[in-house]
């Protein structure tokens, strides 16, 4: 393992354990197995390390986020279904490092305040990467999205996720917001895609319309023939 990957491991442990407030770089240098100096030798404070920690967390869950999508899609999984198990994907590496820590809320609040252009770098590969799904899987299934294109709805699934991490504070418990994320997911996925329609033939683009017979009229007796 690089010494990088190695101090990251221990600092995350020790995020984990004591917060960011009363962590220090000195436990992460221990943790590691580094002195002090040498740990500085890579990172030089502690809310450097904090931001390179999350932005590994971020790399990791935009790599499971891509796996997970392909593989639904490989399981002949519906839109929704790839949808959902891709964020599923992205939300499980971004907590499971955490799980069970008593310090995830304010871990997740620091990671805004401390590493906020990161996350929004991150925002930015995901919603690329929901409208790049969106776009092959309604290519391949061939799907029409109604009155909207594909990153409008990629964003609607974001705000969707967002929008059910206002409910789970630190996304917990994570069964019942996935529980309700997929639901929103399912219910948007729904009303905004069905089947296009299918093309028509050749050989009915070709043939031409018909003449409308005209219909004659039985003539009642009496009349001039």
């Amino acid at each position: 393992m690089k010494p990088r990957d190695r101090i990251l491991d221990a600092a995350m442990l020790v995020f984990r354990r004591q917060g960011f407030r009363r962590s220090s770089i000195e436990q992460a240098a221990e943790a590691a197995g580094l002195t002090r100096q040498a740990l500085y030798h890579h990172f030089k404070s502690k809310e450097e390390l904090f931001r390179a920690v999350i932005e590994r967390l971020h790399e990791n869950a935009l790599a499971a986020e891509i796996a997970g999508g392909e593989a639904t899609e490989k399981a002949g999984g519906g839109l929704a279904d790839i949808l959902i198990a891709e964020i599923t994907a992205r939300i499980g590496q971004l907590i499971a490092p955490l799980e069970g820590s008593p310090h995830i809320e304010e871990l997740f609040s620091e990671h805004l305040l401390q590493a906020r252009d990161i996350y929004q770098k991150y925002a930015a590969h995901y919603a690329a990467q929901l409208t790049s799904t969106i776009e092959r899987v309604c290519r391949k299934q061939r799907l029409a999205i109604k009155g909207m294109n594909a990153s409008d709805l990629a964003r609607c699934v974001e705000m969707a996720f967002n929008g059910t991490k206002s409910a789970y504070p630190a996304m917990q418990p994570a069964d019942a917001f996935l529980r309700d994320f997929g639901i929103m997911v399912r219910t948007l996925v729904a009303g905004a895609v069905s089947p296009s329609p299918k093309p028509r033939s050749r050989e009915t683009a070709r043939r031409p319309a018909t003449k409308p017979v005209a219909r004659k009229t039985a003539r009642k007796s009496g009349d001039r023939r």
